[in-house]
């Protein structure tokens, strides 16, 4: 049995993207320390999944960038979860969340990449699952390997927290409120209490929690 981890990063008024799902935010206060505990994280997993237009958000942006974040998203495998089924991706999709990450890399003087990463298959090949959420999630934490990561986006976080699976929760608050936007804790059945394991502050302001199930 290997253990399921989410990581979503949130506003301090406990969004995770904008209205309109943009999280050009996020980035403002990101910095080297907190870049490099993230990729840590992520190469901790065995497997990434997520929802669909996170799925296409990444897969647009991931195979062509230079950042160290890059060779853990490329190279892991990865699993899509879709109620609306799926016919493959178009590499060359670029959405308005993926633009603004690329407008606001320039206007800081970070590298944009654009040679295809030889790993980007990992993004064609992706395990697709439309069926009920919390029997498929249970059949990959029954699987041998290293643990299960979770990206989102909002509505698949939502769904997901719902099934009760999340073994480890990395929420990372960042210092900007949105005012409005998309929750991931709203509409749960019940109360969910968690228990707070570790507290990383980075210089940024960026503050990950880690918290596990009570």
């Amino acid at each position: 049995m290997r253990k399921l981890m989410m990581k979503m990063s949130l506003s301090i008024d406990g969004f995770v993207g904008t209205a309109d799902g943009k999280v050009d935010w996020i980035f403002k206060s990101s910095d080297e320390a907190s870049r490099a505990w993230l990729v840590d994280l992520c190469w901790s997993a065995g497997l990434h999944i997520m929802g669909s237009r996170t799925f296409h958000d990444m897969a647009s942006y991931w195979p062509t960038s230079p950042m160290p974040l890059a060779a853990p998203m490329n190279e892991i495998p990865k699993a899509l979860f879709t109620r609306k089924g799926f016919a493959g991706f178009d590499p060359t999709l670029t959405t308005a969340a993926v633009e603004s990450t690329r407008k606001y890399q320039a206007e800081q003087g970070l590298p944009i990449g654009t040679e295809l990463s030889p790993a980007a298959a990992t993004w064609a090949g992706a395990r697709v699952f439309n069926g009920d959420l919390a029997e498929e999630i249970s059949a990959l934490k029954a699987e041998e390997g290293k643990p299960i990561l979770a990206h989102g986006g909002a509505g698949f976080m939502r769904s997901l927290i719902e099934t009760g699976l999340i073994d480890e929760y990395h929420l990372v608050t960042h210092p900007a409120a949105l005012g409005t936007g998309l929750p991931i804790f709203n509409g749960l059945s019940k109360p969910l209490d968690l228990k707070l394991v570790s507290v990383k502050t980075f210089p940024g302001g960026v503050v990950a929690h880690t918290y596990h199930p009570a």
